[in-house]
């Protein structure tokens, strides 16, 4: 078992690996996708240096709010390179998805107030769904669950259950 020591400038993978809770070939990927980066020693070993650790996180939890790596990428590109990101720093790109996530908190919202009455997909295979997608209008929208996808995808709180 490794220990990355509290006062350590740079970690070894096996060291980041452990103490971020991310496996070493997913530290390698993100390397090779532009995530974080590393130094290489003459022996050719990586080191990272400690603010990865933040990044690690930063990365790991962007994924379980479901934003692209792509995008995660975009946001990171806009960190300090010369130096360790501030809470400045972390608060500006933290502004860059602000919309997206208030997006998705009202998406996860709907699916989980009408799960069980509709999921949204025009499918007309619920008795529920005959009354509020009468003739699959809603497949003129688009494919997929678009009550689920669109902020108001051409219904009414009736029609879509949200009415109290």
């Amino acid at each position: 078992m490794t220990s990355l020591a509290w006062d350590a400038k740079e970690a070894t993978v096996g060291e980041l690996a452990e103490r971020s809770g991310v496996a070493p070939s997913a530290l390698r990927f993100y390397e090779r996708e532009g995530l974080i980066t590393s130094r290489r020693t003459t022996g050719n070993q990586r080191r990272y240096s400690r603010d990865t650790l933040r990044r690690v996180a930063f990365i790991r939890t962007s994924q379980k709010l479901g934003i692209p790596l792509a995008t995660i990428r975009e946001v990171l590109a806009l960190l300090p390179e010369d130096r360790t990101p501030t809470r400045e720093d972390w608060a500006r790109i933290s502004e860059c998805w602000r919309d997206d996530l208030d997006q998705r908190i009202r998406t996860l919202q709907r699916l989980r107030d009408n799960l069980t009455d509709c999921i949204g997909c025009g499918c007309l295979s619920i008795d529920r769904c005959r009354l509020s997608n009468p003739y699959d209008e809603l497949g003129a929208h688009g494919p997929g669950p678009r009550r689920l996808l669109e902020e108001d995808p051409a219904c009414t709180p009736a029609q879509c259950g949200t009415e109290g």
